[in-house]
């Protein structure tokens, strides 16, 4: 199998792990997006439950406490995500509001009807989109929100080229309005949605990615599975300065209806 066609999923979990623990954020967005999505969102109260799924070492996270003023928990399958993540909100002094857990998306820790919004940057994937929306929808109150950016074409029809390399990685990718669709048949009453801008994959992904990949290849020089990874993440990088008027993330806002 060439590197053009491996997936990150298929590197080593620590591996990955490690390369990522060393960015402010996992995956594509940025803090004003995170707040522009969050301005969608009503009635939040020192009382709400807010739950941050699939945190990674929490960069949205942060931003969601310092805009609203319930509890929050960050869940994440990585430790070492979970321990800088608890130590930003230490550093932040927002511990006593905010605090991240390790667990599984499939094997949610929260009671039926406890949340008051349900948080997923980049993250649904992991459990993928339908099912994250029909699974974790019994954990929010009637009239609770969800609020979760994807990865979605923008067209009907695009290149063979990403198309493959998306069927690959994701197969479960979607238009945006069959996206919309699931939202609703889930459920939900879909409440805002809107494409990330540029900026978030270049400026706050792809740039702070430039240092962590030539450390990375410094440490382990020699290392051909380290190599390999990196590769792949010029590729990404190369696959969307190429073909990004065919695909994004998209952050899709709903509330749950009776």
């Amino acid at each position: 199998m060439s590197n053009e066609n491996k997936t990150i999923h298929e590197f080593d979990f620590n591996l990955i792990c490690e390369f990522f623990s060393n960015m402010k954020r996992q995956g594509p967005g940025s803090p004003e997006v995170t707040l522009k999505a969050l301005g969608f969102v009503d009635n939040l109260t020192e009382q709400s439950r807010i739950a941050d799924l699939g945190c990674g070492t929490g960069g949205q996270t942060m931003t969601l406490a310092q805009h609203t003023r319930g509890k929050i928990t960050g869940l994440d399958l990585f430790p070492d995500f979970i321990n800088i993540f608890n130590r930003n909100a230490r550093r932040l002094g927002l511990q006593d509001r905010i605090k991240g857990i390790v667990g599984s998306m499939d094997n949610l820790p929260f009671q039926h009807g406890e949340l008051d919004l349900i948080w997923s940057e980049g993250a649904i994937y992991n459990i993928g989109f339908e099912r994250g929306l029909n699974e974790w929808r019994k954990y929010l109150k009637t009239g609770g929100y969800i609020a979760v950016t994807e990865s979605s074409w923008f067209t009907d029809e695009r290149p063979v080229e990403i198309n493959n390399f998306w069927m690959n990685a994701y197969p479960e990718i979607d238009t945006i309005p069959h996206q919309i669709a699931k939202i609703h048949e889930a459920g939900y009453l879909p409440v805002a949605t809107f494409v990330l801008p540029e900026n978030c994959w270049t400026e706050h992904y792809f740039a702070p990615k430039v240092a962590v990949q030539e450390m990375f290849l410094d440490k382990y020089a020699g290392n051909k599975t380290v190599e390999e990874f990196v590769r792949l993440q010029y590729h990404e990088e190369e696959l969307y300065r190429k073909y990004k008027k065919f695909y994004g993330y998209v952050f899709f806002i709903a509330k749950k209806i009776e």
